[in-house]
């Protein structure tokens, strides 16, 4: 048989939507369909829409354990194929050996196949001797020309035939004492010749593959050796032993009996031991070359005897699901399921096509390699656990419209027992056939092939969840599905007669419709019932996570099955759920409860039991059984009234024996009740056979009356004028009917029709007659009457029909108070005519025609009656709705399209959606878009073809904008690379200017000061200086670059921008003057020196302070940032210590860190590339170009005679301190060795006390300065100063100013410190006096070593110098100085 390549899905089964009048009558529903459903086998039935029931169960308390199935033990042939493997395997295990499956042609040999094959072509010496092995490998689907045959024959001689030899009982027909030295030649040398032509196998190690039931296959050549021998013994070959090997011959004669403790059991010789095995089970001895087929090498694991090895083949168990270990809830258990599916297909759950997993299913299920287990929650019963539907069962009070859905007959708790069902005559509760079962299903889960217990009805719904697919093969086609799996799966029914019974095994459906067998699918959804008819094999797979239900249930038609169906599972000796007997006499027992039709269906059943049971009765009478006993066979519980022979559930009769009390038969089994006489028997019995024709009486009588009353009913339907039957006699015919629940065929609905009618003109005639109608000839009644009909006609035959007309036309009718049968057209139309005016309006005002107002429309107009004017507007409409639904799906994707469209797509779009007549927000907002892009545009255009390049905020702005704009904007992504380069040249600048945590933004620092003179914290000074800004309103305003607007005739020119920062810098200067003048001032307020206010704390003088170089202010040591020194100590200490660099500036004078003019160049550079305007640009080319110009001027007053002369002595001097700082380097190692020998108390002498030297640059008190300056070039380099400290730029010119300035002393500086000291005491003010002298040394030596190379020895020779002063501690502070 061909493998099934890619499964193809059988046709699909009918689906039914019932109306809702259909639907109230669920078995006359499934009758009526029955003949066209019944050839299908299975069939879908959709309820109406608004039918949905609750789902009642309680999820939190909804426990259960599901089933295990490994999907390809399930199908049929696989089975087989894995069960035959598992035997091989075993064998080969039993053998010592480990069994490997080859390759060939890239696929895994199918050794099953070849088995079969063979067998077919005649057996393994058969197609050797005819050479058909080519044929086999034709058969197998193998491209022929390639070798395969021979390397099948290989594999089959290596793995199979041994097995085959086996299972024949060849390796067991051969014993001691029958045994002969010629036969044993022969028969060993026939079987194993080409064993011993092949040779030993090569073995190799392999990787370990861990396979289902101890298969183990591998991928590799498909020279590959089928079976592999876990030892290294050869064995010996023809013509290399000596006279005694059987393969040699026995040309010598044997040698004297002796007395060997192990022989072989086949030749009866205890020589070549080393060649004798010892069977591990038995402890029988065998020559390797003995056995049949021989084994090339000894085994090195358990060795069994041939004998052994076929006591251990016992037939295998019968197959069943086994339970799974864990507990789930409904939660627990869709988590896993929905896990596994996502996982599964690598795709969410919701999203795995149907089409998709029925494939995989069932290339799973055929599948060897792969093995997929899954798990499913079958068979729960409802009665322990609650069923899917509403039910009154007193637990809990139904809510709403469960009341409802609790009384339907669609409930799968009430169909069983309907009136028109047979099992509702059943008392006990059967689980799973009166009582419901519970399916909660995963993908892949399956229930195999079956019908239902009895042949009976089954409908299962499904509550909730993905999708149950279903196969199913009509009732006709039953027997031949059994067929084709016995033929195509013969093993498993050899083991398991009523393997189908058992719902373990399934088949693909292709392979039955290969064979012949109608099969049809179904995909059942949630909310849908699948109803399966009798005897209709059906099996099916779940798609993923879902809950379902099912029941059974029977109706008259059923009961011939029935009977059918009990008779099959006496010949399988089945048991029964139920006796069929018993239904039977019980329904008998109360003809006038029972349906019509189904007291009929009784009558004929009951006929034909009764004549079987007569038959039956005489036969065993006849067998010599004289005794009888009348047995009450209801009140006998099942299983104990079954028969031992056919487990047939006996009721009308039994046979026991005195012998055996509790054993009985029924009569088709009489011989096999026991071995005693049957005369010794007794005929147990229910009823007499004189009681039949009773019970036979009462249900003839029933369904009899039915046919009594069918024939009055025609003859009063079909009387003629003269013959009329009275109005009361046609209510009784009704009446009765209804009384007997006569089924509701065409007569009795007839009959209802014309009772209806006549009442009707009943009530007209009295009316006509009454009092009301007195005043009134009935002439002119009848003449009003036909004149409504005329206008009627007209009306109710127009084209277009008229509301107006219409109304006034039933406002007519309703008051003639005569039934008139217009009335309901005309209403009928007038609604037609009001839809179409509402219709015509809505059309009339397309701004107002939204989708979900045609949606209504079109809803209100298909419950409308058909007519050609309302079918055309809704034509209109739908086409409208169409159209409109399409252009706004398509103006929605291109909306939230990834890359967003062009322009000129969405223009194309909306100019053709212009003309639909609908109200369409998503192009109404594709219009808008396509406006803002083309403005956006515009503007973009408009500033690149400008004469000055745009701000960046500017740019930001448009950026902002055009990212939130739905279109595609060509020009967008250039903007975002001018303004990613503006704000990474405006951050580089920023890391240049800034210090760390400043609080000030670039343009502050970059633009002249404007808070010159303002103290406090941040917050307040910002608003100062705001305050003083307004008051100066109209000059330059650095945040003013930045506030820019977006038009482009308000950019500001660049000279206007340079006038304005022209303009501020000379305010700066002129504020700074002043400052200066009023911090100077402070010196002369000595005798209020607690009055002046000093530092950024705006407090008095305390402690140690700075004076800034620039605003001349004082400040606290602890209030500003100390100038950097080498090392830092105290605050104080360490800047008088160290004064070589040390020129301070506060913090409100030195805003950033000043970076040297280069970087600033390199800056403007890289600013020059940019296509974008920055405030921070511009302020930073008027502030380089500031820089610059004065780095002239200075440079200018340098050049001078006077001032290049200071230089030059400055020069001078700084080479003499640097000799200086080597002299006192060398004297201080000088004095640490004298300390150290001072320490040593054999070694002290008297040291004189070291003096204080003074060095001949810098003295240690206040002198005249190293260098002179006229007035003027001093008040030159001043001024020179000032202006080069307010620059935010490091130059080089600033530093020689400072050395010059600093080294012509200002003897001002010492009068304000002694002026500030005054009020303190006299020690205080030595200390103060001795300080400054301190300061003044250290500045004077600092700016002459930093001129002159700025090395380390320096600074170390200073350090040095310092710490060897008298009066100094070892920290460098000053003895006796008070903290501040």
């Amino acid at each position: 048989m061909a493998e099934i390549v890619e499964f193809v899905p059988p046709p699909e089964c009918p689906v039914f939507e019932p109306s809702w009048e259909e639907f109230s009558d669920p078995l006359g529903f499934i009758n009526k369909i029955r003949p066209i459903a019944e050839k299908t086998g299975i069939c879908k039935i959709r309820p109406p829409q608004d039918w949905q029931p609750p789902f009642a169960c309680d999820v939190r308390n909804f426990r259960f354990t599901p089933r295990v199935q490994r999907l390809n033990e399930l199908e049929a042939i696989t089975r087989v194929k894995l069960n035959f493997l598992d035997q091989i395997a075993k064998f080969w295990e039993l053998q010592g050996s480990r069994i490997r499956f080859p390759h060939v042609e890239r696929k895994i040999l199918d050794l099953y196949q070849l088995s079969k094959i063979v067998s077919s072509e005649g057996g393994f010496e058969m197609v050797c001797k005819e050479k058909r092995w080519s044929t086999v490998a034709a058969r197998m689907g193998f491209p022929p020309g390639r070798g395969t045959g021979s390397l099948l024959r290989s594999h089959y001689e290596r793995i199979l035939y041994p097995y085959e030899l086996f299972q024949s009982g060849a390796t067991l027909t051969v014993s001691v004492g029958a045994f002969s030295q010629r036969s044993f030649h022969e028969n060993v040398h026939a079987v194993n010749r080409s064993f011993l032509k092949s040779g030993p196998a090569a073995s190799r190690p392999q990787k370990e593959n861990k396979e289902p039931k101890s298969l183990q296959i591998f991928g590799t050549s498909p020279r590959m050796v089928g079976l592999e021998i876990l030892s290294k013994h050869v064995l010996c070959m023809s013509g290399k032993c000596n006279d005694n090997c059987v393969f040699c011959g026995f040309t010598t004669p044997p040698p004297p009996p002796q007395i060997d403790l192990y022989f072989c059991m086949v030749c009866g010789r205890g020589d070549k031991e080393d060649r004798l095995l010892l069977c591990d089970g038995c402890d029988d001895s065998y020559h390797t070359f003995c056995l049949i087929p021989p084994l090339q090498e000894v085994p090195k694991g358990d060795w069994r005897c041939p004998k052994c090895v076929a006591e251990c083949s016992k037939p295998r168990e019968a197959f069943g699901f086994e339970q799974a270990v864990r507990e789930y809830t409904l939660q627990s258990f869709g988590e896993m399921a929905d896990h596994f599916k996502s996982d599964y297909f690598n795709m969410p759950v919701h999203m795995v096509p149907t089409e998709l997993v029925e494939k995989e299913f069932w290339r799973l299920v055929s599948s060897i390699e792969e093995d997929v287990i899954v798990e499913y929650g079958a068979d729960i019963s409802s009665k322990d656990v609650g069923s899917g539907f509403p039910v009154r069962d007193g637990k809990r009070r139904l809510l709403g419209d469960e009341e409802e859905y609790a009384n339907s007959g669609w409930n799968l708790n009430n169909m069983p027992v309907l009136e028109q069902s047979v099992l509702t005559h059943i008392n006990v509760d059967i689980s799973g056939m009166k009582v419901p079962w519970l399916y909660v299903g995963m993908c892949f889960s399956s229930f195999c092939w079956h019908i239902e217990d009895h042949w009976s009805y089954s409908i299962n719904f499904l509550h909730w969840g993905e999708p149950k697919t279903w196969y199913g093969v009509p009732a006709a086609a039953a027997e031949k599905l059994e067929a084709v799996m016995k033929k195509v799966a013969p093993e498993l029914f050899d083991s398991q007669p009523d393997l189908l019974h058992q719902l373990v095994t399934t088949m693909n459906p292709n392979v039955l419709m290969e064979h012949g067998v109608p099969v049809y699918r179904t995909n059942q959804c949630a909310g849908e019932f699948v109803v399966t008819f009798p005897r209709a094999y059906h099996s099916g797979f779940n798609q993923g996570y879902n809950f379902a239900e099912a029941v059974n249930f029977c109706t008259a038609d059923w009961l011939p099955m029935g009977r059918q169906c009990v008779a099959h599972y006496r010949r399988l000796h089945r048991y029964c759920v139920f006796s069929h007997e018993e239904l039977l006499c019980k329904m008998a027992a109360d003809p006038e409860s029972l349906d019509v039709e189904l007291a009929a269906a009784v009558y004929k059943e009951m006929s034909d039991m009764m004549e079987e049971e007569t038959k039956l009765r005489q036969a065993v009478q006849e067998m010599g059984v004289l005794s009888s006993e009348q047995e009450f066979f209801e009140l006998v519980p099942d299983d104990e009234r079954q028969c031992h022979k056919c487990k047939t559930t006996c009721f009308l009769s039994a046979l026991t024996c005195s012998c055996s009390p509790t054993r009985l038969v029924c009569l088709h089994h009489a011989g096999d009740l026991c071995d005693c006489p049957l005369g010794n028997a007794c005929l147990r019995y229910r009823y007499d056979l004189e009681e039949f024709p009773s019970m036979l009486y009462g249900v003839k009588a029933r369904a009899q009356s039915y046919d009594t009353w069918a024939k009055r009913v025609a003859e009063a339907l079909s009387a003629d004028q003269k013959n009329k039957k009275d109005l009361i006699e046609l209510k009784v015919l009704l009446e009765d009917a209804e009384d007997r629940k006569y089924p509701e065929n065409a007569s009795f609905r007839r009959l209802k029709e014309i009772v209806k009618e006549a009442e009707t003109c009943s009530s007209v005639a009295q009316l006509l007659l009454s009092r009301k109608q007195r005043h009134r000839s009935v002439t002119e009644l009848l003449e009003n009457v036909e004149d409504f009909h005329e206008r009627a006609q007209v009306a109710l035959s127009e084209e277009m029909p008229d509301s107006s007309k219409l109304q006034a036309l039933l406002d007519l009718g309703s008051g003639l108070d005569v039934e008139l049968p217009e009335l309901p057209r005309i209403k009928q139309q007038l609604q037609q005519a009001r839809w179409l005016d509402q219709v015509h309006v809505t059309l009339a005002e397309p701004q107002r025609v939204t989708l979900e107002l045609m949606k209504r429309l079109i809803d209100s107009g298909v419950g409308l009656a058909p007519h050609h004017a309302v079918e055309k507007a809704m034509a209109e409409l739908q086409e409208v709705l169409t159209v409109s639904e399409r252009w706004e799906d398509k103006a929605r994707a291109c909306l939230q399209a990834r890359p967003r469209h062009s322009m000129a797509t969405l223009e194309s779009i909306v100019v053709e959606a212009r003309n639909i007549p609908a109200y369409l927000p998503n192009i109404l907002a594709l219009r808008d878009a396509l406006q803002k892009a083309k403005e956006w545009t515009a503007k973009v255009e408009a500033i690149h073809s400008g004469s000055s390049f745009a701000y960046l905020e500017q740019l930001e702005n448009l950026l902002a904008r055009g990212r939130s704009i739905p279109v595609r904007l060509d020009p967008l992504a250039q903007v975002e690379s001018q303004v990613a380069a503006a704000r990474a040249w405006r951050e580089r600048t920023a890391r240049t200017f800034l210090k760390k945590n400043s609080t000030y933004t670039l343009i502050q620092v970059l633009s002249p000061r404007v808070d010159v003179g303002i103290y406090g914290n941040s917050k307040s000074k910002r608003k100062r200086v705001k305050e003083l800004m307004e008051k100066e309103r109209g000059g330059f305003d650095p945040d003013a670059l930045s506030d820019l607007e977006e038009g482009l005739g308000e950019v500001r020119e660049p000279s206007t921008v340079v006038a304005a920062f022209k303009a501020k810098e000379q305010k700066e200067v002129e504020a700074i003057h002043s400052l200066r003048a009023a911090n100077l001032a402070k010196m002369a307020m000595a005798d209020r020196i607690e009055e002046v206010k000093f530092c950024l704390c705006r407090k008095t003088a305390s402690g140690f302070m700075l004076q800034c170089e620039l605003c001349k202010d004082w400040f606290h040591g602890a209030c500003v940032p100390l100038p950097k020194t080498g090392t830092q100590k105290k605050v104080g200490v360490s800047w008088q210590s160290n004064t070589k660099e040390s020129k301070f500036l506060c913090p409100l004078c030195q805003r950033s860190r000043r970076p040297r003019l280069e970087t600033i160049l390199s800056l403007l550079v890289s600013l020059q590339k940019l296509p974008v305007r920055l405030p921070e640009g511009e302020a930073l080319q008027c502030l380089t170009e500031r820089a610059m110009s004065w780095q002239d001027r200075a440079r200018q007053s340098l050049a001078t005679e006077e001032l290049s002369s200071a230089l030059a002595k400055l020069s001078v001097l700084s080479q003499r301190m640097v000799e200086q700082a080597a002299r006192e380097k060398t004297e201080k190692i000088i004095n640490a060795e004298l300390q150290k020998a001072a320490a040593n108390p054999d070694l002290q002498v008297a040291t004189p006390r070291k003096q204080p030297r003074k060095t001949p640059l810098v003295p240690r008190t206040l002198e005249p300065p190293v260098l002179e300056l006229s007035p003027q070039a001093k008040a030159q380099l001043e001024e020179l100063m000032m202006l080069g400290d307010l620059l935010e730029v490091s130059l080089d010119e600033t530093q020689h100013i400072w050395r010059i300035l600093q080294a012509t002393h200002p003897p001002s500086e010492e009068r304000f410190l002694q002026v500030m000291e005054v009020r303190r005491s006299s020690v205080m003010q030595r200390l103060c006096l001795r300080l400054f002298s301190v300061v003044q040394d250290q500045l004077f030596r600092g700016r002459a070593e930093k001129s002159r190379s700025g090395t380390r020895s320096g600074h170390q020779t200073e350090k040095e110098e310092a710490e060897t002063r008298p009066g100094k501690k070892p920290g460098g502070e000053a003895a006796g100085q008070a903290p501040g």
